[in-house]
């Protein structure tokens, strides 16, 4: 049989199987007064059986209550073994250790690239210290500070770039304002 539209006007005409599909439909339902006492009855004990049934979860329900009392399991306990199973479950998933291991190999290759990062820097510094401009550079520094010292009165004594900076230190260290306040006060 082929399949037809399905509607309320429908174009074509009924076929014998749709004539026996409405004569079984019980248009009037109809139920004999001896079918309809048998199904109120019917319906009367299985409310009968709910409301036993609903007597029996609550008494038992009660009793599980009684138990996890005793045993001391509150549901603050309860909440907490939960959460540990659910925390244990996640981290056994495979999607979780999938993550977890490219999280690591991430930071590892990130640290092993920071890592030579400050190795080609610390590098560069010690090539660039090494340079000839660099040395041209202190040398000039040391010149200028040199010529300073001799001017200003100071030992006269070249000395290395460390030591320029050291006595620049400490001399800025003597030149503090609360130096120079506790010299005025005592003038």
């Amino acid at each position: 049989m082929e399949p037809r539209q399905q509607g309320l006007l429908d174009k074509e005409p009924l076929k014998e199987v749709d004539e026996d599909m409405v004569s079984e439909v019980d248009l009037n339902n109809t139920i004999t007064e001896e079918e309809r006492e048998e199904m109120e009855n019917e319906l009367i004990k299985l409310e009968e059986e709910i409301t036993t049934l609903k007597q029996v979860l609550a008494s038992k329900e009660k009793r599980h209550l009684e138990l996890k009392q005793k045993l001391g399991i509150t549901p603050l306990s309860e909440l907490r073994q939960n959460f540990s199973k659910s925390w244990y479950d996640m981290q056994t998933s495979t999607a979780y250790k999938k993550t977890s291991e490219t999280l690591s190999t991430a930071g590892q290759r990130t640290s092993s690239a920071f890592s030579n990062l400050g190795n080609a820097i610390s590098r560069k510094f010690g090539d660039m210290r090494n340079s000839p401009s660099f040395k041209s550079f202190e040398e000039k520094v040391e010149n200028t500070v040199s010529n300073i010292k001799s001017k200003v009165g100071g030992t006269g004594g070249a000395g290395s770039f460390e030591e320029v900076l050291s006595s620049a230190a400490q001399a800025s260290a003597q030149d503090t304002p609360t130096n120079n306040m506790t010299e005025n006060s005592e003038r």
